[in-house]
Order: C-alpha cells, then sequence, then structure tokens
C-alpha cells in the first residue's frame, strides 16, 4: 500500500491541535520533528479529503504545507530513521528489533510498527501505555479498540489476561498486530480482529482499551458500555484535555461512573466504571 506524508511546518502545541483534527480523516500516523508534523494516509483515500483537509489547515492559517509519496518499500527505511524507544516510568520500554534490550524493564515490547499508529511516541499512546501496565489483568477478557499495532494488547496480555480482542478498521493494522504478538510470544493470547465496533456486538470484557479519537469514542461508547462487563473499566484516550468534559458527561450519561483522568502534553486519557 502506498501511503502519501502530509508535511506541515507548524509549532508543537499546533501540531497537536492538527493531529487531532487530522485523526477524523483517514489519516493513521502522525510524527513530529523540528520542522512540524508529518501526518500519514492511504494514496487513494486522500482524495476523498483532500478539499476538507485544506480547508481545515486555511481555518488554523495554516500554509506551507506539502504532500510527498512515500511507496511501500520505503516505510522501513522511514521510521527506522524517526523511531527512538520510548520508555514509560521506567516501567515498559517500546522498541524496534534493532534497538537495544531493556532487560530492567518490567514490560520490554519490541515493535515493528509499518503504517500502524501505536509506537509510544504519541502522548495518548504513551498514556494508555501508563494506563494499561499499571493494572492486573489475571484471569480478564480484554479489549484493545483501534489497536494498530497491538502494543496495548501485548502490554494486556503481559498484565495476565486470559485473552484479549485486538480490533482495527485496517487491514494493515491487523496484520502487523498479528506480527507484533507473535514477536513478543503473545500470541496464545491475542485475536487480531479486523473490523469497527460491530466486531464486539454480543461480546463481553472485564476491561476495554480504547485509543482513538473524540467523535469515534462518542459514537462508541455505548457499544462498549453494552460490552463491558459489571464492575469493569472503560479506559480512554486519542482526546485533548479539553474534550475531557464532553467524553465524561456522554460516559455518566450512560451509567458509567468517572474514576480519573491522566494528562500529557496537553493530551487526556480517562478512566469510567460500570457499576
Amino acid at each position: 500500500m502506498n501511503y502519501i506524508e502530509l508535511n506541515i511546518p507548524c509549532s508543537d502545541e499546533m501540531a497537536e491541535i492538527l493531529t487531532a483534527e487530522l485523526a477524523e480523516f483517514p489519516f493513521d500516523s502522525f510524527t513530529t520533528d523540528q520542522e512540524g508534523l508529518k501526518a500519514y494516509i492511504p494514496h487513494e483515500r486522500l482524495a476523498d479529503c483532500h478539499a476538507e483537509v485544506e480547508s481545515m489547515l486555511a481555518r488554523y492559517e495554516v500554509s506551507g504545507q506539502r504532500y510527498i509519496a512515500i511507496e511501500t518499500q520505503n516505510w522501513n527505511a522511514l521510521w527506522e530513521s524517526n523511531f527512538p524507544p520510548v520508555e514509560v516510568d521506567g516501567v515498559v520500554a517500546i522498541r524496534a528489533p534493532f534497538h537495544e534490550p531493556y532487560p530492567t524493564y518490567r514490560f520490554d515490547i519490541v515493535i515493528t510498527p509499518k503504517m500502524s499508529f501505536g509506537t509510544g511516541h504519541h502522548a495518548t499512546t504513551f498514556l494508555m501505555s501508563r494506563a494499561t501496565a499499571a493494572r492486573d489483568f489475571s484471569g480478564k477478557r480484554v479489549l484493545d479498540m483501534g489497536s494498530g499495532t497491538g502494543v496495548l494488547a501485548i502490554i494486556a496480555a503481559k498484565c495476565g489476561a486470559e485473552s484479549v480482542d485486538a480490533v482495527d478498521i485496517d487491514d494493515w493494522a491487523y496484520e502487523n498486530c498479528g506480527e507484533n504478538c507473535k514477536e513478543n510470544g503473545v500470541e496464545d493470547k491475542v485475536n487480531a480482529i479486523l473490523g469497527d465496533v460491530r466486531a464486539i456486538s454480543g461480546k463481553h470484557y472485564d476491561t476495554i482499551l480504547a485509543n482513538i479519537n473524540r467523535n469515534i469514542l462518542l459514537g462508541d461508547m455505548p457499544a462498549y458500555y453494552e460490552s463491558l462487563n459489571e464492575g469493569g473499566e472503560l479506559i480512554m484516550s486519542g482526546i485533548l484535555e479539553g474534550d475531557i468534559a464532553t467524553i465524561r458527561e456522554r460516559a455518566e450519561g450512560l451509567g458509567l461512573t468517572y474514576i480519573g483522568q491522566d494528562l500529557k502534553d496537553g493530551w487526556a486519557s480517562v478512566v469510567v466504571k460500570k457499576a
């Protein structure tokens, strides 16, 4: 699959805002550097949203953006050059196969991301990794919704989960999740599923991890509620700090109890519980 790289010169603060906006479109990977934001979208999907993306950028008075074709075979070289290891609280290390191991960390996760979101570099994956690693999932059924690379599913499995369903709508994420689970020795516990929220209909979980985006969380939260066992937690991210009140209101409207939140670089995670 060939991708388009959208280069946007901007500040770190603006990059965070634009990442949230672009996540509403079929952009599925994001990186930042000293020059600004880079967002990646499948080549064939750009035409469907190009005008809307340009309109959104104009609304923020952004200019100087460039669209660059990235061929599939060039992706490994691209991410290798932009993928330092990620360390989460001295507990979780998320690294590529070519990085040195982290033997003193509780979780040393090896990820080959390809085009999948979830290397830990984005604040939301960092927050979700922190929340997942802090829990004991012994004997529990877990859902990783919008699983991307499968990094959260892998951590949950290593935290003792009996089984983890890792659901993603994109075929590349479905395949990549399976590859990464095998690399980390949890392929017997993680079930990669290609699909959207309809894939969990009739299934029940003790914990649901959902790192997606604000609008999908708001739209799919009733389905999460139905699939969540009593006493179970729903841990959500992919939202900005300013979205917390909206997410909390939606959750409490469904009968979920607000437990807490965590923040990093303007992004947030929210935990709610089913009574």
